[in-house]
């Protein structure tokens, strides 16, 4: 949501970060991380764009190649088989492998930065299983 605020001779639409806020309008960094307001704004290459939707717009395509050739229900119940696969995940204090996906989209066979990079299961700090259940049903 952009105020406006006015400048002499200029009008300029104010600039919000949105941050998620716990139960005092303060923000939870213990389970969101401190904010990068840097790199929210900006981006640093003019291929990093690109980059984040490279993967969305194959997808595009593949879908639209698919309704081409074979109707519109390839593209819905490839849609579908991966919105179920998605959901198989292990308890929020483990790291899930996420196969099923990645064999559907065809990512099983490609390794990739996040194969290798800030994997999860490769974490020093591990969290209580309880409190983790307790956050993702709500019930803090």
């Amino acid at each position: 949501m952009a105020d406006l605020q006015t400048f002499p001779g200029k009008v300029a639409p104010a600039v919000e970060i949105s941050s998620s806020l716990g139960h005092y309008g303060v923000r939870d960094h213990m389970r969101t991380g401190f904010a990068n307001v840097k790199s929210e704004l900006i981006s640093t290459h003019p291929l990093e764009a690109s980059e984040k939707n490279f993967l969305p717009n194959q997808e595009k395509l593949e879908f639209k190649m698919l309704r081409n050739t074979q109707g519109l229900q390839a593209p819905l119940k490839l849609q579908m088989e991966r919105a179920m696969a998605s959901k198989i995940q292990r308890l929020p204090c483990l790291p899930s492998s996420m196969i099923a996906l990645d064999t559907l989209m065809g990512t099983d066979e490609c390794i990739g930065f996040e194969d290798f990079l800030n994997v999860a299961g490769d974490s020093e700090v591990t969290c209580d299983p309880h409190l983790t259940m307790e956050y993702k049903l709500g019930l803090h």
